[in-house]
């Protein structure tokens, strides 16, 4: 008797998950690659959803923050979509992500995007330390994503990114390319997806070098067990510049119009200073409301010593 063929399909999720969160346990020790690679922005998750799931959302990748984690997932959102977002980041940074995806026919979807990472204010000194003014800097990314369904249970997407940065009087710029494919099965109630994320180059520093771009490998899978109203998801990360790591999340849907959100990304614990205390970095809580055509979502994520990151999403039809 096949033993595994009885078992349910959210079981094999979840010994999935469970399976890669203790491979991918906490490393000892710094990674040699840390700070390697250029535009570290890149990395910095978007969408309140996804981020109050622990950032979990490759396999999920159902709707408009697809176009970040997976942008097979676009194909998973049926009519002209919208999300706006605003980032309380740490020590006064701010982000955002304008974004718009729009279904073209019933296989094929594209999507526009434009994400900022505004640095705040700096004090600016000559060589005897007198300040002599401010400076600031920042990051900005404009892409575009085209997704397409192949027959039900697949879809496959790519996105290609212009990258800008400028610190003072100084300027960088670079492409790239995220490739993604997801699969779904029981009408979406189970899904995984795979993801090559940063695929690019440099074109020019903020001086003489340049450096690889921070591209990392993504793969996920979601259930949404019957009778348990909520769904389950798990990532596995594997960057080039820093160690393997996992995030899990789960949203609750009982509530519906409220949304309740829990995750886990064990990529928090680089935010801990050497011998913290702080057992928290890496938890993430968020929420989200149904208002008429648009959601909105909160998500909050406490980084130890950095401080705290609080991020609001709008989300709704055209």
């Amino acid at each position: 008797m096949n033993i595994s063929s009885r078992l349910p399909a959210w079981y094999s999720v979840v010994v999935v998950i469970l399976m890669v969160a203790v491979a991918c346990g906490p490393a000892t020790g710094a990674n040699a690659n840390v700070g390697t690679s250029s535009f570290p922005f890149l990395k910095i998750n978007v969408g309140a959803r996804a981020i109050g799931m622990g950032g979990a959302f490759t396999g999920l990748a159902d709707d408009e923050a697809s176009v970040y984690y997976n942008p097979a997932g676009i194909t998973s959102v049926l009519t002209n979509r919208y999300m706006l977002e605003y980032h309380n980041y740490f020590v006064d940074m701010q982000s955002g992500v304008v974004g718009l995806v729009h279904p073209m026919s019933g296989s094929k979807f594209m999507a526009l995007h434009l994400n900022y990472l505004n640095y705040g204010d700096f004090t600016q000194t000559n060589l005897a330390g007198d300040v002599t003014g401010t400076f600031s800097g920042g990051d900005l990314v404009l892409a575009g994503t085209l997704a397409m369904k192949y027959r039900e249970a697949y879809a496959f997407g790519a996105t290609a990114k212009l990258i800008y940065e400028k610190v003072q009087s100084f300027s960088a710029t670079g492409v790239a390319v995220d490739l993604g494919a997801k699969w779904t099965a029981n009408r979406g109630r189970y899904s995984a997806g795979v993801m090559i994320q940063n695929l690019g180059v440099q074109l020019s520093g903020l001086g003489d070098d340049k450096d690889k771009l921070p591209m990392m490998f993504r793969a996920g899978g979601a259930a949404k067990p019957r009778g348990l109203n909520t769904i389950f998801s798990g990532d596995v990360l594997v960057p080039v510049d820093n160690d393997p790591a996992v995030a899990i999340g789960a949203e609750y849907l009982r509530l519906k119009p409220i949304y309740l959100r829990l995750g886990y990304n064990s990529f928090g614990t680089n935010y801990r200073a050497q011998n913290s205390d702080d057992n928290w970095a890496g938890l993430s809580l968020g929420v989200g409301f149904d208002v008429k055509r648009m959601q909105i979502s909160y998500a909050y994520t406490p980084a130890a010593d950095l401080g705290e990151s609080h991020r609001i999403t709008l989300t709704g039809g055209l």
